[in-house]
């Protein structure tokens, strides 16, 4: 039984390659780059979590809160091999979600919209707290057949965080995700150099998607030492 049920819906994936020593600079010391042909990859993914719900709760409940997220995330691996996401920030919506912070999930509640043009989708967002802020125009293309490096890109099943002296891993499930290529009309972030990271090597990836309706996300646990 999952701990948590939802739905990710209007994602933009932008992808940024960076040097594997910047980026291993930011995580802790259990858990190295997971590097793609040699390339350290961090991602910034806004989107709506829809219908969120503990796992127990069906998705027909009238009450059930939907809400914008946005995850500033690279990609790692444990000593053992076990690959995940390390989350550099996480912006959202709904405060409730700031009880994230108990597993160490980097949480910080702002004002977020987003919103569709013609022919493209608006993300923005900014901290109560003040600080990082972004925005962002991506122009969705056609669907795509992913390649294995979409594929790794967009595709994980646990994330780790670090909290009371241990890594925690949260396992996720849902279906493969739509992709489409997309291309950036307008990009205006603080949220990488927030974060501690250097300028990136090239310019980025960009993945559109509708969203998967089936998330599962399981309870957090320490990892074994």
């Amino acid at each position: 039984m999952p701990a948590l049920r939802a739905g990710w819906a209007t994602q933009t994936f932008v992808h940024w390659p960076f040097r594997p020593q910047a980026v291993a600079a930011l995580l802790p010391g259990e858990l190295a780059v997971d590097e793609y042909e040699g390339t350290a990859w961090v991602s910034l993914t806004p989107f709506v979590m829809s219908c969120v719900r503990p796992g127990v709760v069906p998705a027909c409940a009238p009450w059930l809160p939907t809400f914008a997220e946005t995850n500033l995330r690279t990609y790692v691996r444990r000593e053992d091999g076990r690959d995940g996401l390390w989350f550099l920030s996480i912006e959202v919506a709904c405060p409730l979600m700031v009880a994230a912070r108990a597993v160490g999930a980097p949480y910080s509640p702002g004002t977020l919209h987003v919103s569709r043009g013609e022919g493209s989708v608006s993300y923005s967002g900014s901290r109560w707290a003040g600080g990082p802020s972004y925005r962002l125009v991506a122009r969705p293309g056609a669907t795509i057949l992913p390649t294995e490096r979409d594929v790794w890109l967009t595709s994980r099943w646990r994330a780790y965080t670090r909290r009371f002296g241990r890594l925690w891993e949260t396992p996720v499930e849902h279906e493969p995700w739509p992709l489409s290529g997309a291309t950036v009309e307008v990009l205006d972030e603080t949220l990488t150099a927030a974060a501690g990271l250097p300028e990136p090597l090239g310019e980025p990836v960009v993945h559109y998607s509708e969203g998967v309706r089936h998330v599962r996300l399981g309870m957090s646990r320490p990892c074994p030492r």
